[in-house]
């Protein structure tokens, strides 16, 4: 539980976490009645950039950086070159190529298509960082 809910920043990262799975469950098990499928891909774009920023200071990737830089200071969870690193650049160049076909695209059907991509990249990153997180903890 420490993993999830140690301090204020994993709390608030969690809970983050769930309610975005949450909504991307929402809408694909609501998808019949969703009109406009491009305010709900801004909102995964938007409220995914705050998480990932939210995780990376949980996992000290700021720390990371600093480590691999000067060597000033002890290094966050993963280290910079690292396949948890690697896969969430991957994911997040999945979400922002549909970040940039969405508005681009004509039709909702489209949009839909493009908010589902999006969500297997969001999705990729989250599955990745924490299955990581639980491999490296123990």
């Amino acid at each position: 539980m420490k993993l999830y809910f140690g301090n204020t920043v994993t709390t608030v990262t969690t809970l983050m976490i769930l309610s975005l799975v949450g909504f991307i469950g929402y809408s694909i098990s609501n998808r019949i009645n969703i009109n406009f499928w491009g305010r709900r891909s801004l909102f995964v774009l938007v409220y995914g950039l705050v998480i990932c920023c939210f995780a990376a200071a949980r996992d000290g990737l700021d720390k990371t950086i600093q480590y691999t830089i000067d060597g000033s200071c002890n290094p966050g969870i993963f280290s910079l070159v690292s396949v948890p690193n690697i896969i969430g650049c991957v994911g997040a160049t999945i979400i922002i190529i549909a970040a940039i076909a969405t508005p681009i695209a004509k039709s909702q059907h489209m949009r839909e298509i493009w908010f589902y991509v999006m969500s297997g990249g969001v999705m990729l990153k989250i599955a990745v960082m924490e299955i990581a997180r639980m491999i490296q903890i123990l």
